[in-house]
């Protein structure tokens, strides 16, 4: 835990970073209006790609023992495969609305 703490001092300018790109990041996505929301989506499936990607390499690079990058690499790999998934099902069912019915 004092590692830990030690770690947020040093990465104390990072940490802000994160926690400002969190709050615009709510705030832009808040204020677009629905019927804009899933061709947004879409577009985000891509850039969640590059994140899976990234956090694989980031990964693999990490030494063994390092446990803290292991475990965020790993929920950043989880968590954006599920907005991918949840993308591409979210925009599956928005295109069949437009779909001819037989």
């Amino acid at each position: 835990m004092v590692q830990f703490i030690h770690w947020l001092g040093t990465q104390q300018d990072m940490v802000y970073v994160v926690l400002l790109m969190v709050f615009v990041g709510v705030e832009v996505i808040g204020r677009v209006p629905s019927v804009l929301h899933t061709p947004l989506m879409s577009g985000a499936n891509a850039i969640h790609g590059v994140v899976i990607i990234g956090a694989i390499i980031v990964m693999g690079q990490a030494s063994p023992d390092n446990i803290p990058v292991l475990v965020l690499g790993f929920l950043a790999v989880v968590l954006g495969t599920l907005n991918v998934v949840g993308g591409f099902v979210v925009t599956d069912r928005m295109l069949e609305m437009f779909r001819k019915k037989k």
